[in-house]
């Protein structure tokens, strides 16, 4: 079978573009060409268009726009709008606005209807737009037609003529379906309009098309209107003809069924369009079936579903002639013909072989070549030529139009009355068209040529007749011919060739009124001629000029002065006046060509003016008065040409020229001034520039100007002017890049500068702050000025690193914390976290971060400093720290366990472990005697370094240390290696002998190393260790020691003489001073050496040394005598010490003329607040001063000098410490004020400590509610009320607490611990609200603590502790609850306390109002999936309570244990239940049946002991079963045991025992029960024997009819085997008579039973229609 005849393709998918699927909708998406795609959609709450170039699918523009409807042009990016009444055309290439129109009434439908016309469809009338082609309004082409109200428009369609149109609609028909209704479910209404008969006509149709057929013969193409329309009997469609005109043929009218498969009864068509290369029509229905017709014939040639959606939208696909649309899932499909399968599909699937040969002749397909040339040969054998020759013209491809094909109808007779045949073929050729070269060739033939035959040949093909004209040498015609053809060159080379001389005037002035332009060339020619003007130039021109032709006069003349020749100086001058005087834009033209120079300059220049041509006229003109008149006019030149022409001007005829533009027109003229000062900026210089604009007060210019120099300009005022300039202009952007990105301009001014302007953007003023650390400044001014989101704007969009420093600065001036914590989570960029987390830390602000940390964990963050930050968040807030540190990797475990060290040393430890910090983990553990920790540490560690360090003899911890490791870590330990270094370690500490003997006998006698200074300093250390006797006589022999190294070491050995010696020696009076007054401790000695000396530096030092001696006024003089305020700290405070206050203040008064110190300003200030100096305290803090005044504060504080702190903390706003201060002074509403403004945790904690003292608890309790979110802070002040015992009040500040933001565990379990102590009544309620919030287990021990058991059951439940919560309830037993200790047992994880459960119940099921006995079988039950029922049997056996739990015994028996059962089947027995116990055993078969069948043959009842006989039976004991049934008499029980004995002996011997009591009846019975198990033999004797015949004659009759029924089946299989012998041997001799042949059927006939072909077509003459897509 052929290939399908279609190619699909899918384009794309829209929604990979990102277009949203609910926007892809008839309402808001177009599609008007193979070109584009427009969309309209919401992204964000924003509309959009979106359009979609289908030529390059990621070519996707959006633009913000907002209608109600967009389509773009068929080619052009020109896209026309609506919104509501308002239309809207523009042109996106060349962003214009082509149109704009506000219409009367709403647009229902619109589309271009050509390339330059918008139709479009209202509600009651239709109209075209030209919008293209400037129509500035609509105009109204017809009226709708009433049929169509109420219908939706979908189509709007125009003939290429223009003269038909139609509108399509459809509507919901609700009457479809009902008896005598046609129509169908969705009704389509069309109105077909004729422009030229004004004339409607109302169609019933779903979907239409216009197109154009040429038929065979025809001489125009017929214009064809298709319409399809489905009603309920059927669907069609139709192909008429509109407008005919003669002498064309009619169009015979086709109407043909549109087939819709079986599953499709909602389908409709919806779209269609028509390829007019191949002449299909393409129809597209509703379910998405697309369907091919041939438009002439309206046969069906192909259809198939192409789409599982919709297709909403649909287009002519030019670039393949086929249909493209859009379906609801965003496709974007199109359908086309496959040419190359095509013309087979229909030959062999549709068997048509005229519709194959007619679509391969009218689109040149391949597929049907053979049926071509066959039915060409058919027509030349038959005498049909005409035929023949229409069939060879239009084969495809030129498939018949070769040499032979001439060369047939030339050979052809001619049929009389007719036209030869050749001549019918190639008039048919020339009125196809073009010829090919063989054709050409064989016409161009000598055929008797004469005038008459070329005038003949002429009307239908000049160029056949010119070559006629030619061969019967016809001059005139031929000129004639050349000139109609435009062959203008070849007139002049005929005419050479011939020696025929034309009247060109006569001819040229012809063809100037037939074609002016041929004219021109033509004119132009005979001017250039080889030999010379064939014509006079002037006469030429005056031709033109007389027709008023100056266009043509124009372009002759350029052609003609192209050599610009001195003598051509009149025409050229003719030329330029003729133009500017008529046409100014050409004579513009030339003069910009500089084609000419010989003309009357002065005369063109003046011209050219007054035509408006300006910048020529400035061209040609000299004088600057000149100049200046028409420069001033820069709307009329070009910008380039204006600026290069002040190029050649001087830089004073610059300047004129540029004055007199401003003065002139300003406004106008600013942007060209603008351009001339950047291009020549360095000729005419900065500075001069600046001063012009600015002389003119354009910010403006002076904005442009210096915006093109100031990049490349290092003048730091260039780059300031530029900066003002911009912000005057409102250009607030460039001042944001230029304060970016320049290094030039000075800082501060350009601060100051932005800060006055007060910009609505301080985005420039964030910018020059950031770079130059401004910071600080930048903060403060933005917060004190309201403007806080440009604060967002600086850490988001700028500098996010300076994001701490910002944060500090918010801190500092109080801003809000959600402020803050909104501007940190909004920060995107990367800032040093550890700067961050510092700057809050140090302000005890460190949990104001915690969430944006956890967001930052949340993004993945590996910074150390975020996992710093939240250990610390966690050990302040006691969450769970430990494990942090241990499983998390990513903090810093330096950091962390130095902040560790104070709060839990523990911590500290593990994370010193984790990052193998040593000596601090040496530090942390020998502080807090972790000793054993530090062991394991050291022993894992292997380190001999660190263990040399630990094991110091000197060490005071070496002792405890060595006994945990000898203790505890090597015995733990398990690694060889760890125990190897640690032996290696205690073993490497050993001492060596001394070594000064050695030393001296080297230095001290002559040696080579008697002036080795190492060895000296050696031995001089030696010496001053080991024997101090020896150094003086060193000092005195040795030289070329290292004295300052040895005077050291001799002060610290004390030998003071010795090192006084030393440095006196070698005059080093600071350190021999040094040595007197510190080590030798002789002041007066020391006096007296300064005074001889008299040197500032040894003043100082004995200053020091005084001072050190508690002589503070001596002390003082002698630094006062030196001036030197350097130990100014220590003079402080040993003065504050001594209570020299005054002495002090004299000292810090001079130390204060040399040093700035803070301390020196701070310790004055102490000082005069320690003399009662408040005013001069008061005068000092008023003045300059760097002292640390919170300092000063806090030191009068300690010192109760509460006045003088409260006037120093008033002046630095301390809040806190003011607090703290104010509570001394007893102003406690003012202190917790302060405490409130203040926002610490240990102004809280000591403000309300006072309040609590003073019993003022309202304010108390409001310092408390901020102590209790913090943890930490939480056991002191519990301890402070308890202590004091004010209990309801501690309770009272819990409960308010509880509903804080920041409430935490620690609140809700303290207040349960209070409740459980002080109010157990609330303790109940408590837990039942917050369980989920409290430490369970610290509440438990309050509450065992206190003998709450109800509440200490229900804290083990949700603790999920079911084992001690069951433990619990039984050990007390008061308002016992069955079903929540149910619920509670089943859960134990011991067992043996479900065991202890079954024997409480057991025990306590007589006490009074608790257990009661009928709950333990509901226990047993619940209790069963997880017990050991033997261990339960075998308790109640115990106290014999297995009655009790009989259901438990039957719900249990179901595992089939013996224990079990054999428990519940004594229970039965004693119960007597025989029935339920005979079930049990035959269901049950886990017990000791024999132990219970012998139990039970002795029972007194007989049901019982006809059990034990049923045991003994099951057990294939017949013989004792068998005994118990005999001596009961039980014969049936006999028989049933003989009978399931299965054995020859035990039935025979029973018959016999029934024989032997004269028991016949039972004899009978057991020949019939065991019938299988007796012997014949048997019976015949005991009948013959004992008379039994009577008895046994059922059992003989029964035996006989099984032997007889035995025999009659062994005959009927006998007869069976021998037919199947003899059928076997019957086909073994046929199939050896067949031999060795086909051996099979033989097929001779085709299928039976199938319907008989018509005319070769299956189904009744109609061909099956395909429904899949293959």
């Amino acid at each position: 079978m052929a290939e399908k005849p279609i190619v699909f393709t899918e384009h794309l998918q829209l929604t990979a573009l990102g277009i949203q699927p609910a926007s892809i909708s008839f309402q808001s998406l177009t599609l008007e060409s193979d070109h584009f795609i427009c969309v309209r959609e919401t992204v964000n709450e924003t509309n959009q268009v979106v359009i979609v170039d289908l030529a390059d699918a990621n070519n996707v523009i959006r633009r913000p726009i907002t209608a109600d409807s967009a389509i773009m042009h068929p080619k052009e990016k020109i896209i026309a709008l609506k919104a509501g009444r308002q239309l809207q055309v523009f042109n996106l290439a060349t962003k214009q606005k082509l149109g704009s129109h506000l219409m009367n009434d709403d647009v229902t439908f619109w589309t271009w209807i050509s390339d330059s016309t918008l139709g479009m469809v209202t509600e009651r009338e239709v109209f075209h737009w030209k919008v293209i082609e400037g129509q500035a309004a609509p105009q109204k082409v017809f009226d709708r037609h009433a049929s169509l109200a109420g219908n939706q428009i979908i189509n709007y369609r125009v003939s290429p003529d223009g003269q038909w149109l139609v509108v399509v609609g459809i509507s919901s028909n609700p009457n479809a379906g009902q008896p005598g209704q046609t129509g169908f479910k969705i009704k389509g209404s069309m109105q077909l309009y004729s422009v030229e008969r004004g004339m409607s006509q109302a169609i019933e149709g779903h979907a239409a098309a216009f197109s154009t057929f040429r038929q065979d013969g025809a001489a125009q193409p017929s214009k064809l209107f298709c319409f399809a329309v489905r009603t309920a009997v059927g669907a069609k469609l139709h192909v008429v003809e509109v407008g005919h005109q003669a002498p064309n043929p009619p169009f015979p009218k086709k109407a043909v069924d549109v087939f819709f498969p079986p599953e499709a009864t909602n389908d409709f068509p919806v779209a269609m369009q028509v390829s007019q290369k191949h002449g299909i029509i393409y129809l597209v229905t509703k379910f998405g079936f697309i369907h091919l017709y041939d438009i002439e014939s309206g046969a069906c040639i192909y259809m198939n579903r192409i789409s599982g959606e919709t297709i909403f939208t649909t287009a002519e696909c030019e670039q393949l002639n086929g249909i493209i649309g859009v379906n609801r899932k965003g496709q974007v499909l199109s359908v086309s013909v496959d040419e190359e399968t095509i013309v087979p599909y229909v030959q062999q699937s549709l068997n048509n072989m005229d519709l194959a040969i007619k679509l391969a002749t009218r689109a040149g397909l391949p597929g049907a070549d053979h049926m071509i040339q066959q039915q060409y040969q058919n027509y030349i054998n038959s005498g049909q030529y005409g035929e023949a020759a229409k069939i060879a013209a239009n084969s495809p491809r030129g498939l018949l139009r070769t040499p032979q094909t001439i060369e047939t109808f030339k050979k052809l007779p001619n049929v009389p009355g007719t036209l030869s045949p050749i001549l019918q073929y190639f008039g048919i050729l020339l009125e196809k068209g073009e010829l090919n070269k063989y054709e050409s060739l064989e016409l161009a033939r000598p055929l008797e040529c004469s005038e008459e035959l070329g005038d003949l040949v002429r009307m239908a093909d000049m160029n056949l007749a010119l070559s006629v004209y030619l061969r019967a040498n016809v001059p005139n015609k031929v000129v004639a011919c050349f000139a109609e053809l435009g062959q203008f060159d070849k007139i002049v080379l005929y005419s050479k060739k011939a020696g025929y001389t034309p009247d060109y005037v006569q001819l040229l002035q012809h063809l100037v009124r037939i074609s002016p332009e041929k004219a021109a060339e033509f004119a132009t020619q005979l001017v250039n001629d080889e030999n010379g003007p064939m014509i006079d130039l002037e006469r030429v021109a005056d031709i033109f000029m007389a027709q008023n032709l100056l266009p043509q006069a124009t372009s002759f003349l350029l052609d003609a002065l192209k050599d610009n020749k001195p003598e051509q100086g009149p025409l050229q001058t003719r030329l330029l006046e003729m133009n500017l005087v008529n046409a100014p834009q050409v004579a513009d033209a030339i003069l910009g060509n500089e084609m000419f120079s010989h003309y009357d300059r002065p005369r063109i220049a003046n011209l050219a003016e007054k035509a408006g041509l300006m910048q020529r006229a400035l061209e040609h003109y000299e004088d600057i008065n000149d100049i200046k008149r028409v420069v001033v006019h820069t709307n009329l030149f070009n910008t380039d040409w204006l600026v290069e022409f002040f190029g050649r001007l001087t830089v004073e005829q610059s300047f004129a020229c540029l004055n007199e533009m401003l003065r002139t027109n300003m406004r106008q003229n600013l942007p060209i001034v603008v351009q001339i000062a950047i291009k020549y900026s360095d000729l005419l210089g900065p500075v001069k520039l600046i001063e012009l604009f600015e002389q003119y007060k354009s910010s403006d210019g002076l904005y442009y100007y210096l915006g093109s120099i100031v990049n490349l300009s290092e003048d730091p005022e260039v780059h300031f002017k530029y900066i003002q300039a911009a912000t005057r202009t409102g250009q607030i952007r460039e001042v944001e890049r230029i304060c970016r990105e320049s290094n030039f301009y000075n800082p501060e001014k350009v601060k100051n500068f932005l800060k006055e302007a007060k910009l609505s953007d301080q985005l420039p003023l964030i910018i020059v702050c950031d770079r130059f650390d401004f910071v600080h400044d930048l903060v403060l001014y933005l917060y004190q000025n309201g403007l806080t989101n440009f604060i967002e704007i600086y850490v988001q969009r700028v500098n996010a690193a300076r994001t701490p420093q910002v944060i500090g600065g918010l801190l500092d001036v109080d801003c809000e914390e959600a402020v803050i914590k909104n501007l940190l989570m909004s920060v995107t960029g990367t800032f040093p976290i550890d700067e961050l987390v510092e700057e809050v830390e140090k302000r005890n602000r460190l949990k104001l971060i915690l969430p944006w940390l956890n967001n930052k964990v949340e993004q993945g963050s590996t910074d150390h400093a975020v996992y710093n930050a939240i250990a610390k968040i966690a050990i302040d807030s006691n969450n769970n720290p430990e494990a942090f540190l241990k499983e998390n990797n990513l903090y810093d475990p330096a950091i962390v366990g130095k902040y560790c060290e104070k709060r839990d040393p523990y911590l500290a430890y593990i994370a010193y472990a984790k990052g193998f910090c040593d000596d601090e983990l040496i530090n942390i553990t020998n502080e807090n005697q972790m000793y054993k920790h530090q062991a394991r540490y050291l022993v894992k560690r292997r380190d001999v370094d660190l263990w040399t360090q630990v094991l110091n003899p000197e060490s005071i911890h070496r002792r405890a240390l060595v006994d945990q490791v000898i203790s505890t870590a090597i015995p733990e330990s398990t690694d060889p290696d760890d125990v190897s270094v640690t032996v290696k370690a205690f073993m490497h500490m050993e001492l060596h002998g001394p070594l000064i003997e050695l030393l001296e006998k080297i230095i001290l006698e002559p040696s080579p190393f008697s002036d080795n200074r190492s060895l000296q300093s050696l031995m001089f250390l030696t010496a001053i260790k080991n024997d101090k006797g020896k150094v003086m006589g060193y000092i005195n022999k040795l030289e070329g020691y290292d004295l300052e190294a040895i005077a050291k070491v001799a002060t610290e050995a004390g030998l003071y003489e010795e090192a006084f010696t030393i440095y006196s020696k070698h005059d080093m009076h600071a350190e021999a001073m040094n040595v007197l007054v510190e080590h030798m401790v002789s002041i007066d000695r020391g006096f007296a050496y300064a005074n001889k000396i008299n040197q500032p530096a040894v003043w100082s030092r004995l200053g020091k040394a005084q001072l050190d001696g508690l002589r503070v006024k001596d002390a003082i003089d002698s630094y006062i005598k030196a001036e030197d305020p350097s130990n100014f700290a220590e003079v402080i405070e040993i003065a504050n010490r001594a209570g020299k206050h005054d002495d002090l203040v004299r000292y810090l008064q001079m130390a204060r003329k040399t040093a700035r110190e803070p301390k020196i300003d701070t310790e004055l200030a102490y000082a005069y607040a320690k003399t009662d100096r408040l005013h001069d305290m008061e005068e000092f803090l008023s003045m300059t001063n760097v002292a640390d005044v919170l300092q000063v504060g806090e030191k009068c504080f300690e010192d109760e000098l509460y006045q003088a702190a409260k006037l120093l903390f008033s002046s630095i706003s301390n809040w806190a410490r003011l607090a703290t201060t104010l509570i001394y002074l007893g102003e406690n509403q003012a202190a917790v004020d302060a405490a409130r403004k203040a926002g610490n945790t240990q102004v809280w904690k000591q403000v309300n400590a006072a309040c609590v003292d003073k019993k003022e608890f309202r304010l108390a309790q409001i310092c408390g509610l901020n102590l209790i979110v913090h943890a930490e802070e939480l056991p002191a002040l519990l301890s402070l009320y308890e202590r004091n015992g004010y209990f309801d009040e501690i309770i009272s500040l819990m409960e308010g607490g509880l509903g804080l933001e920041r409430a935490h565990m620690g609140m809700f379990t303290e207040l349960s611990v209070l409740y459980a102590k002080y109010r157990p009544e609330k303790l109940m309620e408590h837990l039942k609200l917050f369980w989920q919030r409290v430490n369970i287990p610290k509440v438990i021990k309050a509450a065992e603590q206190a003998h709450l058991w109800p509440e200490l059951v229900f804290l083990y439940i949700v603790y999920d502790e079911p084992d001690n919560a069951a433990l619990a309830m039984m050990e007390r037993l008061a308002d016992w609850d069955h079903d929540q200790f149910k619920k509670v047992v089943v859960k134990v994880a011991n067992m043996e306390i479900a065991y202890k459960a079954v024997s409480f119940y057991i025990s306590h099921q007589h006490s009074a109002h608790t257990v009661q006995p009928t709950l333990l079988p509901d226990l047993l039950a619940a209790l069963s999936p997880r017990l050991d029922h033997g261990r339960v049997v075998k308790i109640l056996q115990a106290d014999d309570h297995l009655p009790l739990a009989k259901p438990y015994l039957v719900a249990t028996q179901r595992l089939n244990l013996s224990v079990v059962n054999e428990a519940y089947n004594d229970l039965l027995i004693e119960e007597e239940d025989h029935v339920t116990l005979r079930s049990s055993l035959e269901t049950y078969d886990q017990y000791d049946a024999i132990r219970l069948a012998k139990r039970l043959e002795g029972h007194e009842l007989l049901e019982f002991r006809r059990i034990a006989s049923l045991l003994y039976r099951l057990n294939n004991m017949y013989e004792e079963s068998l005994g118990l049934s005999k001596a009961d008499r039980l014969w049936r029980d006999a028989l049933e045991t003989a009978a399931s004995s299965k054995e020859i002996s035990v039935a025979e011997e029973l018959a016999g025992y029934f024989v032997s009591i004269g028991n016949k009846d039972a004899f009978a019975a057991i020949l019939y029960v065991c019938f299988e198990l007796v012997r014949p033999d048997f019976v015949e004797e005991m009948s013959w024997r004992f008379g039994l015949g009577d008895y046994s004659k059922p059992y003989v009759l029964q035996l006989q009819r099984d032997q007889v029924n035995k025999v009659a089946a062994l005959e009927k299989e006998v007869k069976e085997l021998r037919a199947k012998a003899t059928e076997k041997e019957t086909g073994e001799e046929s199939a050896s008579a067949l031999g060795p042949g086909l051996g099979g059927r033989l097929m001779i006939g085709g299928p039976t039973g199938g319907a008989p072909y018509m005319n070769g077509v299956a189904n009744g003459g109609m061909m099956a229609q395909p429904t899949g897509f293959y």
